[in-house]
């Protein structure tokens, strides 16, 4: 399985631009690339996707196990000629002072050779020792090439490669001239989403095209060629023996965030997704469930209130028992309001509390969970999870039940998460639906054990 873990010396060296150009240029010429993304993101893996024109999949230590990350990377990269792994942060940085979360970790745990990209900006003869830096401090990481970012001119790239050459053993693969065309907008909560932005193919076919003029593609196929072999074989499929069911899923430029794997999960129990466009769609779809995930539904608050006939017809269902789960954004919309920037706008209200956006995050990083005892899912395991929201919900009353005690995070109230009401479960944290604990198996359950009391 040819494959090749893209990181930075630190944060905001451009990796994720450079990653995406490389999958749309390698795309364009015909190969089949699978994108992977370290971490929890979200926004990162949508361009990407998008790029390879094929789903990316996140890699991570705090929702997955090591087994589990083996076998998601495989199943995917099957029948891909390059699999590129986009890293976060920097190569070695990590919660842990071990580095087991780290990139680093996750490149040993894949046996991937490691393409550095070095954002050049006001460096020189420093470039060198910072490559020998990184070799030198964990030997079992193989950097077999270096990518140039942000360069000033060729005057500047011929005296970085000049140092690099005599200095160290690690080929430049790419030189990138700093070029603002290349930028991908941003905002609050990082980049926009791709199922958001109507130029966003083109914006990726022009990266893709800049960083193909500047990047040895040849040689970074021969890097991912010269990855040994792996030894995990991916998991066999077996055909789902439950019952089908169709769940409906809000699926448009409000709402968007949910991981590849996840949705493969929910096709393999033998569900039909509905895609649901909360912005148009005048009425709720015959649905055995609904899943409303992340996203930015302040940036559409007045299009979401105008579909007036829409949220109410969710409100009923739900009240009526529809089986919801609903992440973040999905409880923001779930809420009576959502206020922001001096506006306020009328959301669906079956949540009995008050969504207020704030110009810092409330809640960010990972999460981690206890059920409360009071959910209905009975689960009882800890739950590992991460947040990233800039709003707050108020006004819940008092006796409002929780199916999550938050251990480590902020969730609602920085003590609770998981607000329950009738079948409906909607939370700040996000989750990993599919593996042992994940959220897919216990709604599933909930969403079948419903259809059949209907049935009956």
């Amino acid at each position: 399985m040819p494959r090749v873990f893209i990181s930075a010396a630190h944060k905001s060296s451009g990796k994720t631009t450079l990653t995406l150009g490389l999958a749309a240029a390698l795309h364009a010429r015909g190969h089949a690339v699978q994108p992977f993304k370290k971490g929890p993101d979200y926004i990162d893996p949508l361009w990407l996707g998008m790029a390879a024109q094929r789903p990316c999949y996140n890699l991570d230590f705090h929702m997955m196990q090591r087994a589990e990350i083996e076998q998601q990377f495989a199943r995917a990269a099957a029948d891909a000629r390059i699999s590129l792994i986009e890293g976060n942060k920097g190569l070695y940085d990590g919660l842990d002072l071990d580095g087991s979360n780290s990139n680093a970790a996750l490149a040993k745990l894949l046996d991937a050779p490691v393409v550095l990209v070095i954002d050049a900006r006001g460096m020189t003869r420093g470039v060198a020792p910072l490559i020998l830096g990184y070799q030198a401090f964990d030997p079992d990481i193989r950097i077999a090439g270096v990518i140039l970012n942000n360069l000033g001119g060729s005057r500047h790239e011929s005296k970085l490669r000049a140092v690099i050459e005599h200095y160290t053993d690690v080929d430049v693969i790419g030189a990138v001239q700093h070029d603002a065309s290349m930028q991908i907008a941003e905002r609050h909560l990082g980049l926009v989403p791709a199922n958001e932005q109507n130029a966003a193919r083109a914006r990726i076919q022009h990266v893709g095209e800049r960083v193909a003029a500047q990047v040895d593609l040849a040689r970074l196929l021969a890097i991912a060629d010269s990855a040994s072999a792996m030894h995990v074989s991916p998991p066999a499929d077996t055909a789902s023996t439950a019952a089908p069911v169709r769940i409906g899923i809000a699926h448009d430029s409000a709402f968007g965030f949910y991981y590849s794997e996840d949705l493969d999960s929910l096709r393999a129990a033998n569900v039909e997704l509905v895609d649901i466009d909360t912005l148009h769609a005048q009425a709720l779809p015959d649905v055995d469930g609904l899943i409303i995930g992340g996203g930015f539904p302040e940036m559409f608050m007045a299009e979401l209130e105008a579909n007036d006939p829409l949220r109410k017809a969710i409100r009923c269902a739900i009240e009526a028992g529809l089986p919801t789960y609903a992440e973040c954004g999905g409880l923001m919309y779930l809420s009576r309001q959502l206020s922001w920037q001096g506006q306020t706008h009328e959301m669906v209200g079956v949540v009995p509390g008050d969504t207020v956006m704030h110009e810092r995050p409330v809640g960010r990083g990972y999460a981690r969970l206890q059920p409360t005892g009071a959910d209905r899912w009975q689960e009882t395991a800890p739950i590992p999870a991460h947040e990233f929201h800039y709003s707050s919900l108020e006004n819940l009353p008092a006796d409002a039940i929780y199916a999550y005690q938050v251990t480590r995070g902020h969730g609602i109230d920085g003590r609770h998460d998981g607000y329950q009401q009738h079948n409906l479960l909607a939370a700040y944290v996000h989750r990993r639906g599919s593996g042992a604990q994940g959220w897919i198996a216990p709604f599933l359950n909930q969403v079948r054990a419903h259809k059949a009391r209907a049935a009956a």
